[in-house]
This record gives structure tokens, C-alpha cells and sequence, in this order.
């Protein structure tokens, strides 16, 4: 099979209702705690992506059995000091930094040092933004040029409670200070931005002892020393973050219309759907429920005539950060100058994606200016493609190589996309799916 693949024609006009694979962060999260959880937890339509399964020979390596049978996973937790492994481990978080991050947050006790290592892409990120707090609780660290993976971790017995300011809006560095504390006597205080609280709605959904204060600028979140977790049963819902390449796609379609089914649209992942509702996409949520503390919703979407541009709120920034690149595609269409800043983070990702967002649009002959951290994006609500475009060596970013396949489709042109199997760490089948809309090779 081509390691790339090229798509030379545009869109049709179509019809359609899709399902979408499972959330990643929730599925990630579920398997943690299931391996925590005392007896035996259940999960259907959990995403079987690269990121997932890491995370589920994460597990089975600390020694706990997992189960897969056809639409169901089961894994046998055997209790917070249930993991039982070897000397000198390691484990591979790949792709993974919700996992690699998350895990050294449980490991905070380990008796034995672990070895954590990733891929590329995960060994040039920042550790050092987690190792830094989790060394307040007592444990230690020996990072790779002080901030990189591989790095390896010791556990303490003797753990303290801390006070942990979280000012970048990490999910991930908070949620594993959220899973220390779990283990620490005493109440450990976060004072954390805003981001994803899928870790915080699992929490409270088990029993476990967090408190969690809203402000307007920041959470304030009281975690303390947990003694059991309970099995958790869950039918993962559809991840926002997938949906979003296909609610694009409709949006910069003509005569178009498209339903995603079952969609976890939790308040702090749906930045996206709040930003195009501004620059005039139509969007509907309906069916609106809640499940085990989650938000779902079925999403319809229809081409949209006219796209205004945006000077884009940075308090939205957290809970749109995995899809500024698709976002980026529609401002390209906007009519006048759509402005982003305070972006940082996205050059935190699996790779600079900042940068990757820019040289996508300017690699489709649309006006960028990049400084500090901020886009300006001059939309050309004409613009059509007529040449040809090539994507490589992009550290196989998974939303680098499907931003670029939904701008293929939208623009025209020729592209030439390498690295099709970047796609396997969030979304296997997402070019299944895309060919199931729009014929799609």
C-alpha cells in the first residue's frame, strides 16, 4: 500500500449521516482508570487507534489483563496498587503525550524507576512541564536534555500534597497532577486554565473525593488521597476533534449536508463549533443528552454561502487548540482578515502546528502574516486551486495530513500527501469514512 496518496478532484454535493470513531482523550482516560479500578471494567466503541493501544500495552506491561473481543474491551483492574512488573521496564508512549503524561501522574509511587520512552515526534515535546510539578510530590526524574523523552522516573513512598498553578490551559499536565494527588495523603490544590475536563467528569461520575470550582478565568480543583476505584462500564461517545475535519468539509461544500451521530460536544472541547457559528457556518446540535457526566449530541451541518472572517477570542483558544488547522481552512474562504493569537501551544503538539497551518495556506497561495504566536489569514472567499501541492515531512501529524486531504477537497488542485499512515495514531478509518461521503480514493 502507497505510504501517500494523491487527490486531484473537489467535492460533490452530498447527503449524508456518519458515525465517528471514539473519543481519544476519553478512551485514553477509561483505560487509566480501568486499570486502577477494582474488578472488572467494560468499554464499547472504544477507539482502537495507535494512541489507544498504546496505552493498552501500557497497561498490560504493569500487569494488568486486558480482553478484546469484537465491539467490546474489557480490562481486570486490580486496585491502585495493583500494578505488578518487572525490573528496569519501560514503556512506549509513542505518539501519545495524553498518555505518556497521564501515566507518569500514577507512577508517582512506583517502587521500581521506570523507563518511558516515545517516537519521534513525542521525544522532541516538553516533559519537563509535568516532571517539574510531579517532583513537588517527591518524586524524581532523569530527563533527556533536561525536558525530553526518554526519560525515567522514580516513585516515592513519602509523597507530599502541593499547590500546582497550571497557567497553559494542559489538560494533560493537569489531569496527571489530578491522578497524583489521587495518591497522596492530604489535599492537593490546582489552580489550572481552563482546558478539556474529561479527567474531572470521570472523577466525580466514579465517587472519588475532587471538588471543582469554576471561575471565570480558571478551575480551582481539591483532589485527596483515594483508597478504591469502581469498575466503569462506558460506551464511548464520538470525538469532537474527528468530527471537526467533516463538519469543515460540509461547511466549504456547495448543496451540502451532513449528521454525525453521538458526539461527545463537552464545553471544553467545542471551541470549534462556537468559532464557525461566528464567521456564519450552520450548525444545529440536536438530540442533546447527558451520559456519565459527558455531553452528546448529533451534529448537523450544511454548506455554508457566505464565511465572515474572525478576530478569534482567545479565550476560546483552549478548547478549539486540536482543530485551529481545519479552522485555519475556513478563514482561507472567509471574506476579509481573520485574526489568531495567543497560539503558542499549538507548536506544543506532535508538531509545530503553527507553522504547519501557515505553509499549508501559503502553499495554497493564500496571504498569511505569522508574528508572536498570532495568524492574520487573508480569506479569498473565491479561491479555487489549479496546481499541484505537496506534503511531506510534517513529523507524520495526524491533523496535518487530514487538514490537508479536507483542503484538497475543498480547493481543488493536485495534492500529494505522504505519511497516509499518520492517520492510525487518532483516526484509522478516517479516509473510509471520507470515502464513504464523497467517493474518495
Amino acid at each position: 500500500m502507497s505510504k501517500k496518496i494523491i487527490i486531484n478532484k473537489k467535492i460533490n454535493s452530498y447527503k449524508k449521516e456518519i458515525f465517528i470513531s471514539g473519543d481519544k482523550s476519553i478512551s485514553i482516560r477509561w483505560v487509566l482508570f480501568a486499570s486502577l479500578a477494582n474488578g472488572v471494567s467494560r468499554a464499547k466503541n472504544l477507539l482502537m487507534s495507535d494512541d489507544v493501544l498504546a496505552s493498552i500495552n501500557a497497561i498490560k506491561k504493569l500487569g494488568i489483563k486486558v480482553n478484546i473481543k469484537k465491539k467490546e474491551c474489557k480490562i481486570y483492574g486490580k486496585g491502585l496498587g495493583g500494578y505488578k512488573y518487572k525490573k528496569n521496564i519501560t514503556i512506549n508512549a509513542k505518539n501519545s503525550g495524553t498518555l505518556g503524561r497521564l501515566l507518569l501522574g500514577i507512577l508517582i509511587d512506583s517502587p521500581r524507576p521506570i523507563k518511558l520512552i516515545g517516537d519521534k515526534s513525542l521525544s522532541k515535546r516538553d516533559f519537563k512541564r509535568i516532571s517539574d510539578p510531579l517532583s513537588k510530590f517527591g518524586a524524581k526524574f532523569k530527563l533527556t536534555k533536561n525536558k525530553n523523552l526518554p526519560l525515567t522516573i522514580y516513585g516515592s513512598k513519602n509523597l507530599s500534597p502541593i499547590k500546582y498553578i497550571e497557567k497553559r490551559g494542559s489538560a494533560q499536565c493537569k489531569s496527571a497532577v489530578i491522578f497524583a494527588g489521587m495518591k497522596t495523603k492530604g489535599l492537593t490544590i490546582i489552580k489550572a486554565k481552563k482546558s478539556r475536563n474529561h479527567t474531572e467528569l470521570l472523577c466525580k461520575y466514579l465517587g472519588l473525593p475532587i471538588k471543582v470550582k469554576k471561575m471565570r478565568n480558571f478551575d480551582q480543583i481539591e483532589i485527596k488521597k483515594i483508597n478504591k476505584i469502581k469498575p466503569l462500564n462506558y460506551n464511548i461517545p464520538s470525538d469532537i476533534s474527528s468530527s471537526a475535519f467533516f463538519i469543515v468539509l460540509t461547511a466549504l461544500s456547495k448543496n451540502s449536508k451532513l449528521t454525525i451521530k453521538n458526539v461527545n460536544i463537552n464545553i471544553s472541547r467545542v471551541g470549534i463549533i462556537t468559532i464557525l457559528k461566528k464567521m456564519g457556518v450552520k450548525i444545529l446540535l440536536k438530540n442533546i443528552r447527558i451520559y456519565k457526566g459527558e455531553k452528546i449530541a448529533d451534529i448537523e451541518v450544511q454548506s455554508s454561502n457566505k464565511i465572515k472572517s474572525i478576530n478569534c477570542p482567545s479565550n476560546l483558544n483552549s478548547s478549539a487548540i486540536d482543530e485551529f488547522l481545519i479552522i485555519f481552512l475556513v478563514a482561507a474562504k472567509a471574506k476579509g482578515i481573520s485574526y489568531f493569537k495567543n497560539l503558542g501551544e499549538l507548536n506544543q503538539k506532535e508538531s509545530p502546528r503553527l507553522k504547519w497551518g501557515e505553509r499549508i495556506l501559503n502553499k495554497m497561495g493564500v496571504k498569511t502574516i505569522v508574528k508572536e504566536n498570532c495568524i492574520k489569514i487573508f480569506g479569498n472567499p473565491n479561491l479555487e486551486l489549479n496546481k499541484n501541492i505537496e506534503i511531506k515531512n510534517y513529523m507524520k501529524d495526524h491533523r496535518v495530513f487530514m487538514t490537508s486531504v479536507i483542503a484538497a477537497l475543498s480547493f481543488g488542485g493536485k495534492w500529494s500527501i505522504h505519511d497516509r499512515d499518520s492517520i492510525k495514531s487518532s483516526f484509522p478509518n478516517f479516509l473510509e469514512i471520507t470515502n464513504n461521503i464523497i467517493g474518495c480514493d
